[in-house]
């Protein structure tokens, strides 16, 4: 019975350590994915600013090329956040695909993204 007792307090330990370390991993995710977030959130701001009526061509093409580059910076902290926590897959996901694919088309999916990273319970 003692063997019993003891197997079952070391269980208890093991179970314990486990959700404590999953959780603070989980902490570390989101704290990555809002830092990654504050670069997704100046391009956003930099592509927005680049669809402005009255622009020549080359100041489109120069705030398109500066929103581009500051998504990028965002790589390093979406891509922890996704080493910590699979679930911000979709956010260094996103954020990676602006190279491919014009990021006007990305805005929508990195602001809703964001939003999720921001919140008081930010989960995917």
């Amino acid at each position: 019975m003692a063997r019993l007792v003891r197997l079952l307090g070391v269980l208890a330990t093991l179970t314990l350590a486990s959700v404590v370390l999953a959780s603070c991993g989980a902490g570390s995710a989101v704290a990555d994915a809002r830092h990654s977030c504050v670069d997704v959130k100046l391009a956003l701001e930099l592509q927005q600013r680049s669809e402005q009526p009255g622009l020549s061509a080359p100041q489109r093409n120069a705030l398109q090329a500066k929103a581009l580059s500051r998504l990028l910076k965002a790589t390093p902290s979406a891509a922890a956040a996704t080493s910590a926590d699979g679930t911000w897959n979709p956010l260094m996901t996103t954020i990676n695909e602006a190279e491919r694919v014009p990021m006007a088309n990305l805005v929508a999916s990195l602001t809703r993204l964001c939003k999720v990273a921001d919140s008081k319970t930010p989960y995917l």
